[in-house]
């Protein structure tokens, strides 16, 4: 029977065994198409990394011109990116209207997730993140593929609104009523440091939640008794709503993510701390407490 998580998360050994590959570069009838979102803050590499070992039939997606719009102080590092262009770039990865698709990074999902958010939002739901990412697969010691690949054109029609977000006054107003959970690391919700945004600190009324806190040592998803015990004492309760930011709209997709595999949905702020601290007019809250 299947489980919240198994609409979420998809392991090495399933996904291992579900790549029927043929001889050329698109995957056999049936099979998932795989996209590579190797992405992490500050580093421009994820397509070389890629270049130089990915798993079998996967697509590079770069997240700064694919997964996201051009960045502004009034929209964030990275506003979602609007339909037709995702459309566009979703067919250019090859999915199909009824595509499987499994996606991983190097960082157990973290930049991964935003791609399945995206789909997710875009109408897609056929979409689940490799657990533990690439460092998993290469664990079980399955085999890797070195230079681009290219499918044949998908169909894909990206429909916005599939998945919940909130904008700034709804983040603001979240904590009198529900949970608003920050994903960032927690010295950055305490204002300790801010590598990239111009203000330290965090929404007022916000909990510290690092989005790392979801994962176990081996950089897979904790199991659903402790992401359970997690989240509620965070406060997230059935029926309680739930939103979530990080820096830019990224790593909070992960978060969702985390909740959607104990049947909990969450809203995310796409604009995140990136929007909000470039707003003179908003509040900042520094240190531990919400």
């Amino acid at each position: 029977m299947s489980t919240p998580r198994d609409e979420i998360l998809v392991d090495v050994g399933h996904l291992a065994a579900d790549l029927h590959l043929g001889d050329g570069p698109d995957p056999a009838e049936g099979a998932p198409v795989l996209l590579d979102v190797r992405w992490a803050l500050g580093v421009s590499d994820g397509h070389r990394q890629y270049l130089a070992g990915h798993l079998p039939s996967a697509v590079y997606v770069d997240l700064e011109t694919e997964l996201s719009a051009s960045p502004s102080p009034a929209l964030g590092r990275h506003p979602l990116p609007s339909a037709a262009s995702f459309q566009e770039a979703a067919r250019r990865w090859g999915v199909r209207s009824g595509s499987r698709v499994v996606v991983y990074d190097a960082v157990s999902g973290t930049s991964a997730a935003r791609a399945w958010w995206l789909l997710r939002y875009f109408g897609h739901r056929e979409v689940r993140i490799l657990d533990g990412g690439l460092a998993a697969w290469e664990r079980a010691g399955l085999p890797l593929e070195v230079g681009e690949v290219t499918h044949a054109r998908g169909d894909l029609v990206a429909r916005p609104g599939h998945m919940p977000v909130i904008e700034a006054d709804e983040a603001a107003e979240l904590p009198g009523y529900g949970v608003l959970l920050d994903a960032r690391a927690a010295e950055r919700y305490r204002g300790e440091v801010e590598p990239v945004d111009p203000r330290a600190g965090h929404v007022p009324g916000a909990l510290c939640a690092p989005t790392t806190d979801n994962l176990s040592d081996d950089g897979r998803f904790l199991g659903d008794d402790a992401l359970r015990e997690r989240f509620s004492e965070l406060g997230v309760e059935p029926g309680a709503p739930v939103g979530v930011y990080c820096g830019s709209g990224v790593t909070a997709a992960h978060e969702v993510a985390a909740l959607a595999t104990l049947g909990v949905g969450a809203a995310l702020y796409p604009g995140s701390w990136s929007q909000w601290s470039n707003d003179p007019g908003r509040p900042v809250a520094t240190g531990a407490r919400p």
